[in-house]
This record gives structure tokens, C-alpha cells and sequence, in this order.
């Protein structure tokens, strides 16, 4: 089974870490028995956040009394110390624990350090020193943001969006943070469902030792396949490469990441699936991408007001609302009955 370690932390795990964003869509019932499987079969490193609804709840039933046999990672949004504390005593309550193995600040504008003045890396600080955490994270969806983290030398690891549909920038931060003792922590690994082929980003991240990806696992048969891999790990083979290619011929670029940091839209517009629709119908077609109530969905984009607010919001400085409109006069397209 292959392990990575997380820069200079203590922290070996499992490549597979376990993404526990998309738990919250599922019973309690459902995510504990998903949760149970993934530690059966090997996988020991799971990562949360306050922001994600119910998420750590269900981790701390999965894992109650289990403590010494996993890693627990989770995330906060807080902006001042007072936030942190709160956010950090809510999360050790939810996961049943009395520590975090990281605690991470959640996707900041601007790399918190000390001396700013809302306190927020002083009190990260404190809570390691209590021994309420042990490591300091950063998540971001931000290179400058991301390459700053590393620079400044406060934190033990950065969560960042990291595939083969990443940029030579973006996947530059792996030597990066490898030079800087840094555990680099891959989110986004499939490209919110944009790549489809497991075997072929799994191949791909295994060239990258420090590198930990954490996979969002909501349905069994999607563990299913990441557990297939692990048992038989695939090779980057010519046909692996010839995928990778086309995936990234067809996909990098101006496109939305469903990351959601746009939202909410203030005519309601759910930005986040919309403005990538036409390459979700292509990729993963469904039945319930031409449902009444998606096409009504899609239709919300006739009420954009411009207002640029989803626009100077996205982190990969996308023009959102052009993106918009594009995956809307195609989805018309589809629904015209013009072929995929």
C-alpha cells in the first residue's frame, strides 16, 4: 500500500486520503457505514471543515473511540480570533476529539501571519501550543495566496486544486513545498467530476511522492474505485498518457471548477453547476442534467444583472458571466436537439 508523508510533520498515511465535503449530502446511516469501509480497507487521513454542514458530525460517529487510528483534518473561515476559537471548540466537539492533526485557514483572500491585527495566526499559534492542534494548514484556490504560504514559512501543509489539468505554475507548488518541508495536500483532484477517468489521475498522482490527494467520496461505488486502484495500482502506460492528453486538450483553460467561492448569486443563479454545464453533459451525461427542474435552473441565467460580483470573486479569475452565457446558449442547443 503506498504511503506519503506530509513535509517534515509525522504524519504517514495512506496515499488515498478521504475528501469529507461530499458526506453532508448523504445520511448519517450511509456516511458512517462509507466512512467504516475507506478505514477497513487502508485509508487513515480525513479531511473536513466547519463549513461543510454536518460533515464532522458524521466522522465523529464513524470514528468514536477510534482516535489513535486515524488523522483528522478540518478547516475554518474565521476572520478574527473569536471566530477561530469558536469554530475550533465546535469542530473538536463534532469530531469527538480533543485534537486536530491540521487545522487549516479556509481558502483566506490574503495569507494570514502574525501582527495583522484580526489575531487569527496568533490564536492558531495558541491552540497548537495547548495541544489542541498540531500542525497549521492553509487551503487556498489562489496560486499568489498559495506561493506566499509557502514563502513565509508559517505553515506545515497547503491544500491546493492539483491534477493533470492543473497549470505548470500550479504543479510547480509540489517542488515548491517539497523544498520548503511542506506536506502539500491535493483537493480538486478530479476537477469536481470534469476528469473520469480514475485509473488515469490516480497513475498521475502517484509520480508525486509528497503529494496527498484527497478524493470526494459520496457514493460507495465511487470508494469502490479508488480501493480497485489502491489493490491494483495502475501504470502511466501510453494509453494512461494518451488519455491524460486529451483530457487536457479538451479541458485546461477557461473553465469553472465548481469550487462555489462565487456564490451566492444575488438573482439566485446557482453559478457553481451552471457555468459549467456544457462540459458536464459532454463528459458525464445524465438524465438529470435535462430535468425540468435543471432546465429552469439554467434559465435563472436570463436574470443575470452583470453586477461582476461572481466575477471579482472567483479565484481563478474567470469571467463568469460570459462563461454563463456561453454554457447557456448551448444547453439550448442540446435541448434543440442538436447532437452532443
Amino acid at each position: 500500500m503506498r504511503t506519503v508523508t506530509l513535509g517534515n510533520t509525522n504524519i504517514t498515511v495512506n496515499k488515498n486520503g478521504f475528501g469529507a465535503l461530499p458526506i453532508q449530502r448523504i445520511s448519517t446511516e450511509d456516511a458512517v457505514k462509507l466512512l467504516r469501509k475507506a478505514y477497513d480497507n487502508g485509508i487513515n487521513f480525513y479531511d473536513t471543515a466547519r463549513a461543510y454542514t454536518d460533515s464532522e458530525v458524521k466522522i465523529g460517529q464513524a470514528f468514536e473511540g477510534m482516535r489513535d487510528k486515524i488523522f483528522l483534518a478540518s478547516k475554518t473561515m474565521a476572520e478574527d480570533a473569536e471566530g477561530f476559537w469558536e469554530d475550533l471548540e465546535t469542530t473538536l466537539t463534532n469530531l469527538k476529539t480533543t485534537y486536530l492533526d491540521i487545522y487549516q485557514f479556509h481558502n483566506p483572500a490574503v495569507c494570514p501571519k502574525p501582527g495583522q491585527g484580526n489575531g487569527l495566526y496568533e490564536a492558531m499559534q495558541e491552540a497548537k501550543r495547548q495541544g489542541k492542534i498540531r500542525f497549521i494548514g492553509i487551503t487556498n484556490h489562489r496560486i499568489a495566496v498559495a506561493e506566499e504560504a509557502i514563502e513565509s514559512g508559517l505553515y506545515d501543509t497547503l491544500q491546493f486544486p492539483f491534477s493533470y489539468l492543473s497549470s505548470e505554475r500550479e504543479l510547480a507548488l509540489a517542488e515548491k513545498c517539497k523544498e520548503a518541508g511542506m506536506g502539500l495536500i491535493a483537493m480538486k483532484a478530479l476537477s469536481g467530476g470534469l476528469i473520469t477517468c480514475v485509473p488515469a489521475i490516480y497513475a498521475f498522482m502517484a509520480q508525486y511522492e509528497n503529494v496527498l490527494p484527497i478524493w470526494g467520496i459520496q457514493r460507495e461505488r465511487e470508494l469502490d474505485e479508488f480501493l480497485e486502484c489502491q489493490e491494483n495500482e495502475p501504470e502511466l502506460t501510453e494509453e494512461m498518457k494518451a488519455v491524460i492528453e486529451k483530457d487536457q486538450k479538451e479541458l485546461m483553460g477557461e473553465f469553472c471548477r465548481g469550487c462555489g467561492y462565487c456564490m451566492p448569486c444575488p438573482v439566485g443563479i446557482e453559478i457553481n453547476n451552471c457555468a459549467r454545464m456544457s462540459l458536464m453533459i459532454r463528459r458525464a451525461p445524465s438524465d438529470a442534467q435535462m430535468t425540468e427542474e435543471m432546465q429552469a435552473k439554467m434559465k435563472k441565467i436570463e436574470d443575470c444583472l452583470h453586477c461582476g460580483q461572481c466575477k471579482s470573486k472567483c479565484p481563478y479569475g474567470l469571467d463568469t458571466p460570459a462563461l454563463l452565457e456561453k454554457n447557456y446558449q448551448d444547453y439550448k442547443e442540446i435541448l434543440a436537439g442538436k447532437p452532443l
